[in-house]
C-alpha cells in the first residue's frame, strides 16, 4: 500500500539578480515577514532595548557599570539554560512544570556527591546530569507511552521533587559547595586574553557559516541573501560583542588590590557552547526537523513515518538534562544548595524567558536563541527593579505583564500568519 502523499515546499530559484538597493530590498522583505506574522525575536530585542534605556536613564551610574553588566550575566545564566531545555519541550506543544525542581534535585545530588561523599567534581557533575536525564526519561515515558498530558505529569513531578529535595537536604538544611571548580563555574572570569580569543572565534565562526551558506545557495540556484546584508550582520555582531568584551575586560572590583574582577565570565563560554551545539541539533539534524514536524502537526508527522513517541521522550530527557545544568549554575552562584534551590519563581522565569524570546506555546516555532534573549529580558527586569529598590511584588507584576504581552504577540502572530497563508 502506498503511503500518504507529502507536499514538499520548494524555494524560489534565483534566476535574476535583485533590482535596486539590496539592503532596502532585504529590509522590505523582512518587514513583509513581520507583517505576515513572523515576528521572530523582534519583540524580545525591542524589550531589551527599551528596558536598558529606561533603567540606564533612571540609574545611569549603577545599572550601566561593568560590575552590574557582569552581574546581569551571572543572574541570567541558570534561567537561560533551563529555558533552553524548555524550548525543546515547548516546540512539541507540551509543557514541563517540573524543570525548576529538577534543577534543584540534580544540584542536591551533585552537592551530596562532592561534599558528603568526597567525589571529584567531574563525577559529581556527571551524577547531576544523570539525575536530570533519569527524571526527564521518566516524564517522557509517561507522556509518550501512556499518553498522560504533560501538564499533569510534570505537575506531579513538580510536587514530588520538592519532597525529594527536602529528603536529600533536610528541613531547613543546606549543602555547602566547597569545591573550587564548581564554585568558579558561575562566579569566576576568563583571563582577559582568552575572552578576546572567544570573541574572535565567535565572530570568525559566524562569518564563515553565513558566507558559506550564501555561497552554497548561490551555487545551487536558490534564493540567497545579498552579500551587503550579510556583511552588515557580521559587522554588527563584531561591534556588539567587541564592546561587550571590552566592557567586561575593565577592572570592576571596588578594591582591586584585594580582589581583581575583570574578564568575560566563564559562564559566557558555556552559554555560547550550548547555544551553538543545541542550535545545530535543531537546525542541522534529522532529529531537529522531526521535533519541528511533531510540534507543527503530530498526526501528520506520524503518518510521514516519524516516531512521535521517541521524539517526545528525547525532548523531555534533553529538557531535564539541561535543567540539571541550570542546577549546577544555581549551586555555583549561591555556593550552596537549599530546599529552595530551583523553586520559587525559577520555573516561571524559565518558561517566561522561552516565550518572551519568541518560542510559541502552541508548538512548532522557536529556537535556542529565544531562551537567551528572553532570559536577559527577565534578568534586566529583576536587576533594574532591584536597583530602583522596588519590592518583589512590583517585580512579579512587571514580569507577569511582560510575559502576558509576549504570549499575546505569539497568539496574534499565529492568527496573522494563518490569515496570510504562512502556516
Amino acid at each position: 500500500m502506498s503511503g500518504p502523499v507529502m507536499k514538499v515546499a520548494t524555494e524560489p530559484v534565483a534566476t535574476e539578480k535583485p533590482i535596486g538597493n539590496p539592503i532596502v530590498a532585504a529590509a522590505a522583505t523582512w518587514w513583509a515577514r513581520v507583517r505576515g506574522g513572523d515576528a521572530g525575536s523582534l519583540p524580545a530585542l525591542l524589550g531589551i532595548i527599551v528596558l536598558v534605556a529606561v533603567f540606564a536613564s533612571l540609574r545611569p551610574t549603577t545599572f550601566t557599570n561593568a560590575f552590574n553588566f557582569a552581574n546581569l550575566i551571572h543572574q541570567a545564566a541558570a534561567v537561560i539554560v533551563i529555558a533552553m531545555g524548555l524550548v525543546f519541550v515547548l516546540l512539541l506543544g507540551e509543557i514541563d512544570l517540573s524543570a525548576g525542581y529538577t534543577a534543584g534535585t540534580a544540584a542536591a545530588v551533585m552537592g551530596i556527591a562532592a561534599t558528603r561523599w568526597g567525589w571529584p567534581w567531574p563525577l559529581a557533575i556527571l551524577a547531576c546530569l544523570v539525575t536530570g536525564a533519569v527524571i526527564g526519561t521518566a516524564i517522557g515515558l509517561l507522556v509518550a507511552q501512556l499518553g498522560i498530558p504533560s501538564f499533569v505529569v510534570t505537575l506531579a513531578a513538580f510536587l514530588a521533587l520538592q519532597g525529594v529535595l527536602l529528603k536529600l537536604i533536610g528541613e531547613g538544611g543546606t549543602i555547602a559547595v566547597r569545591d573550587g571548580t564548581l564554585r568558579a563555574i558561575n562566579n569566576n572570569d576568563l583571563p582577559i586574553w582568552l575572552g578576546w580569543v572567544l570573541f574572535a572565534v565567535v565572530v570568525v565562526g559566524y562569518a564563515a557559516v553565513v558566507l558559506r551558506r550564501g555561497a552554497r545557495r548561490r551555487a545551487s540556484g536558490l534564493a540567497y541573501e545579498a552579500i551587503q546584508v550579510t556583511l552588515i550582520k557580521i559587522a554588527a555582531l563584531a561591534v556588539l560583542l567587541g564592546l561587550a568584551t571590552w566592557w567586561l575586560s575593565v577592572e570592576r572590583s571596588r578594591n582591586p588590590a584585594v580582589t581583581s574582577l575583570k574578564g568575560v565570565p566563564i559562564v559566557v563560554a558555556i552559554l555560547l557552547f550550548l547555544m551553538v551545539f543545541l542550535t545545530f541539533v535543531l537546525t542541522r539534524t534529522s532529529f531537529g526537523r522531526h521535533v519541528y514536524a511533531v510540534g507543527g502537526n503530530a498526526e501528520a508527522a506520524r503518518r510521514a513515518g516519524i516516531n512521535v513517541g521517541l521524539v517526545k521522550l528525547a525532548c523531555f530527557t534533553i529538557g531535564s538534562t539541561l535543567a540539571a545544568v541550570g542546577g549546577i549554575m544555581l549551586a555555583s552562584r549561591d555556593n550552596s544548595i537549599s530546599p529552595s534551590t530551583g523553586g520559587a519563581s525559577t520555573l516561571l522565569y524559565a518558561v517566561g524567558a522561552a516565550v518572551i524570546g519568541g518560542t510559541s506555546l502552541f508548538g512548532g516555532k522557536g529556537k535556542i536563541l529565544d531562551a537567551i534573549l528572553g532570559g536577559f529580558v527577565i534578568a534586566i527586569i529583576i536587576n533594574g527593579m532591584g536597583l530602583l529598590n522596588q519590592p518583589s511584588s512590583v517585580v512579579y507584576m512587571v514580569t507577569g505583564l511582560v510575559l502576558l504581552v509576549a504570549a499575546s504577540v505569539d497568539a496574534i502572530s499565529r492568527r496573522r500568519a494563518r490569515s496570510t497563508g504562512r502556516v
